[in-house]
């Protein structure tokens, strides 16, 4: 009896729509006030986030070529595998495991458990709640990739419907901010460009996550179309959310308010329909969390099953229901190591890798194309997919602001971040332990 293979149930919608959702989290609620701390006009902040819109655009358009030239198991995972060394691809299943996205699911799970007891009136502790979420979205995910796709998209909506509300009260409710509260020093112009750049740090981390969409290569209908529209239009679509808010923002606070702030969007709503309106973001913004978490228990998974079927990890992780086909055993171990995150307390900390390895990966991604591109071109295969619009340029522009964000990072978290490349470095020695440990045993290894 033929062993079952990942089940082909996601569309084009759907796979928008995880891009969506792989994005927008909780950070749209608070970020522009971080943005509006660091520059001091209306020009300047929604400058930051439109410059970052388009890197994040530029990034979307590298992944659907990626996607085209590579419609496989694992996503980033295989792109880099594939252009490099398998090296590369475990050290990005390690990281992902270990921080970046069990970091990510922990920190949503928390911050849900905070705003569920004022909401509901149950003084339940935090880490049960959060525990408890993590419990329920990984079984939703156990029923099978359907399952969980769906779950995923009907968050993915709500918080669509959501982020045009506040946008609607922004500009047809709320009275606009009175003209003297408008302007703010400026700094000198030779200040200007610098602190342009530690703006865009919170927008970047704001767009980032379009590529968790393509670890669902497999699970899709018709990888090749669905990956390439999905990741062009659902960054398409984010761009067009968040400029929308921070216009709403920038109208309602005005630049000096909207910096005296830790939450905008939820002063947006006191402001135009007092106490219920605040409540009201309250319960958008842990429905914004349970959103991406469910994403996340969605489509990280697939990371470590490809690993396990590349035999680059315990052969179990690539063990499939035989009915619903759905990885149990990859989902059921990432929930675990999120669950004993969020219990240790150190989600927060764990935030602060997530951008500098997420940034390292997407040179890489960027470095990968380049790869295949050459190899195309020597083996003279016609280009017939989607291609990243102004390549190379483009494409080394995402390079270079990529490894801009990584130095930065270092510089404005070096103990946080030197952290974070230790556990990237660490996989290096584990890697080749592990390769020959299969080898002895007489399990399938990569030949690289």
């Amino acid at each position: 009896m033929a062993a079952p293979s990942l089940s082909r149930r996601l569309n084009t919608f759907d796979a928008t729509l995880i891009v969506m959702g792989g994005i927008i989290g909780s950070a749209i609620f608070v970020t522009p006030a971080t943005v509006a701390q660091r520059v001091h006009s209306s020009s300047l902040i929604l400058g930051a986030w439109a410059f970052g819109g388009l890197i994040a655009l530029i990034g979307g358009f590298i992944f659907a070529e990626l996607a085209w030239r590579r419609p496989e198991l694992g996503g980033l995972y295989a792109y880099v595998r594939d252009a490099f060394h398998p090296v590369v691809a475990f050290m990005y299943g390690w990281t992902a495991l270990l921080v970046s996205q069990s970091g990510g699911m922990a920190a949503a799970a928390v911050t849900f458990a905070l705003y569920f007891g004022p909401l509901t009136r149950l003084h339940a502790p935090s880490w049960e709640v959060a525990t408890a979420m993590l419990v329920v979205f990984s079984a939703i995910n156990c029923l099978g990739v359907r399952e969980g796709g769906n779950t995923q998209n009907l968050f993915m909506l709500a918080k669509i419907v959501a982020i045009v509300a506040i946008v609607a009260v922004g500009f047809f409710v709320a009275p606009a901010a009175p003209l003297a509260a408008l302007p703010l020093a400026h700094p000198p112009t030779t200040q200007l460009l610098a602190l342009f750049g530690t703006a865009l740090i919170p927008v970047l981390f704001a767009y980032d996550g379009w590529q968790t969409a393509s670890f669902m290569s497999a699970e899709l209908k018709d990888p090749m179309r669905s990956l390439q529209r999905g990741m062009a239009w659902g960054v398409i679509a984010v761009i067009a959310l968040y400029l929308a808010i921070n216009v709403a923002c920038v109208r309602v606070l005005g630049p000096a308010g909207l910096a005296a702030t830790n939450t905008p969007a939820s002063d947006i709503a006191r402001i135009a329909l007092g106490r219920v309106g605040e409540g009201t973001v309250s319960a958008v913004v842990a429905i914004s969390t349970l959103g991406f978490l469910s994403n996340q228990i969605l489509v990280s998974p697939r990371i470590y099953y490809a690993m396990a079927h590349d035999g680059l990890f315990f052969k179990q992780i690539a063990w499939l229901h035989p009915k619903t086909r759905a990885p149990i055993v990859a989902i059921a171990l990432q929930g675990v190591i999120a669950m004993v995150i969020a219990l240790s307390g150190k989600y927060d900390k764990i935030l602060n890798y997530v951008t500098c390895i997420d940034f390292i990966f997407f040179a890489l991604a960027a470095a990968a194309l380049f790869v295949f591109r050459a190899r195309a071109a020597r083996a003279q295969t016609p280009a017939t997919g989607i291609r990243v619009p102004g390549h190379p340029w483009s494409t080394a522009f995402f390079c270079v602001v990529s490894i801009a964000v990584v130095i930065d990072t270092c510089v404005v978290f070096p103990s946080d971040t030197l952290i974070g490349i230790g556990i990237l470095i660490s996989a290096v020695p584990v890697y080749y332990i592990w390769r020959r440990f299969t080898a002895q045993s007489g399990n399938n290894v990569p030949a690289r």
